[in-house]
């Protein structure tokens, strides 16, 4: 084992369920051959961080750092690591050790979120008992591989939000072969939305956004959108029917009408959920055989996924819209962010002369 730099980590856990951190420090586990030890300069808030810190999704072990929107500099690395330097700008996502063998069903298919022996960034086990902790804090312990270098060319203000935002929405348009032609809709234009929107659009396609909210159809079209359709205009929803070869669901909305975005669908389209609905989806097996349509959802995305998702980000001018905040301002930027006022993502700064 390689001694990191870093014997205590400071950050900000959430030992209750509530929106609300405190200051907590905990010892980290010991950096293997393997690992790197990352001092953290930017960690975005995800709905993630939210469902977990009030434990929606139940199942939260506290005291619990969460954060997986992280980017900072490499300070430590492991014997093995050849591929990353100590200084190296990286980002790490939702997920912070995969086995990556080519035996592994999940890991040879690029479906390394779905390892058995996968460690997600935060409220996840190691092998060895150790709990894993995020990016609301000073520093933190990954597995090598998934730690990513930023390209130069994207300010690392803006890198947080691909670590998971992006790879979330770009992962399943890379697997489903989005391309030019394609017509693809994206429902809810928030913190996923607004990036599918840009990533659909490099891609080719004829993007239609889809919102309750006619006052971001300027920024739709400006992001990338080619049309703009007010959902509680039914003359513009009816509009849409069979028009539709992909559309990406980036709203958790009780009020989604799934039933409705069936009828959108060309024949054979597919409907991708991105997002956790809260309460049960009932559809009519009739209308899958009438539309044959088909749902499915995803997943964040591997290593693979992330490395495009910067690289193509990168080459095509792919940034997310971005509130700061510094990172001791992080329980203002949390009920920032569950009021439904962020635009489209909140960046927790550390400060270079603080400890958090």
């Amino acid at each position: 084992m390689v001694q990191g730099k870093i014997n205590e980590i400071h950050g900000w856990a959430a030992m209750k369920p509530g929106i609300k951190v405190e200051p907590w420090s905990y010892t980290p586990r010991p950096l293997g051959e393997n690992d790197v030890e990352i001092k953290i300069e930017y960690s975005g808030i995800c709905g993630s961080d939210l469902h977990t810190i009030k434990e929606e999704w139940g199942g939260t072990s506290y005291p619990a750092i969460v954060g997986h929107e992280i980017v900072g500099k490499v300070i430590t690395k492991g014997e093995k690591v050849t591929h990353l330097d100590e200084g190296d700008l990286v980002g790490v996502g939702a997920q912070v050790h995969g086995c990556l063998q080519d035996d592994c069903d999940a890991c040879s298919r690029n479906l390394d979120p779905h390892c058995p022996h996968g460690v997600f960034t935060y409220n996840s086990k190691y092998a060895d008992g150790h709990q894993a902790h995020g990016g609301y804090a000073e520093a933190v312990r990954v597995n090598a591989n998934y730690a990513l270098k930023i390209p130069k060319n994207i300010d690392p203000i803006y890198a947080p939000s691909l670590m998971c935002a992006g790879v979330t929405v770009f992962a399943p348009m890379l697997r489903k072969g989005v391309k030019k032609g394609d017509r693809v809709g994206v429902v809810g234009i928030g913190g996923l939305g607004h990036l599918a929107i840009q990533y659909a659009h490099a891609l080719g396609a004829e993007v239609v956004a889809f919102s309750h909210s006619p006052n971001k159809r300027e920024q739709c079209l400006e992001l990338g959108a080619s049309q703009f359709v007010d959902t509680s205009d039914k003359s513009q929803v009816d509009a849409m029917r069979r028009s539709l070869n992909y559309l990406f669901i980036t709203s958790n909305s009780d009020s989604n009408q799934y039933n409705d975005y069936i009828t959108w669908m060309t024949f054979e389209g597919q409907i991708v959920l991105l997002a956790v609905p809260t309460g049960q989806m009932t559809f009519a097996p009739i209308e899958f055989i009438r539309s044959e349509v088909a749902i499915t959802g995803s997943l964040i995305g591997g290593v693979d996924a992330l490395k495009k998702t910067l690289e193509f980000a990168a080459e095509h001018n792919i940034r997310p819209i971005v509130e700061r905040f510094p990172m001791d301002k992080v329980n203002e930027a949390l009920e920032h962010v569950d009021c439904g006022k962020a635009r489209y993502r909140a960046v927790l700064e550390n400060s270079t002369s603080s400890n958090l």
